[in-house]
C-alpha cells in the first residue's frame, strides 16, 4: 500500500491486488471520499488531477 496526501490535506491510498489497484481517497478529516477500482497502470490518469499545478 502506499499512502500520498493530496492539497488539501486528504490522502489518497493505492494498494494493488493482482491486476488491479484499489484507491481510497479521503478528505483531510479521514472521511472516505472514494473507493475506487481500476486496472494496474490505469490509476496514474486518473490521479493525475489530484496533483496538478494550480491555474
Amino acid at each position: 500500500m502506499v499512502t500520498l496526501p493530496t492539497r488539501d490535506g486528504g490522502t489518497v491510498e493505492v494498494t494493488r491486488i493482482g491486476a488491479l489497484v484499489d484507491i481510497h481517497v479521503r478528505d483531510a478529516t479521514g472521511r472516505t471520499v472514494a473507493t475506487v477500482t481500476r486496472r494496474a497502470g490505469k490509476e496514474v490518469a486518473l490521479l493525475a488531477p489530484l496533483y496538478a499545478s494550480p491555474k
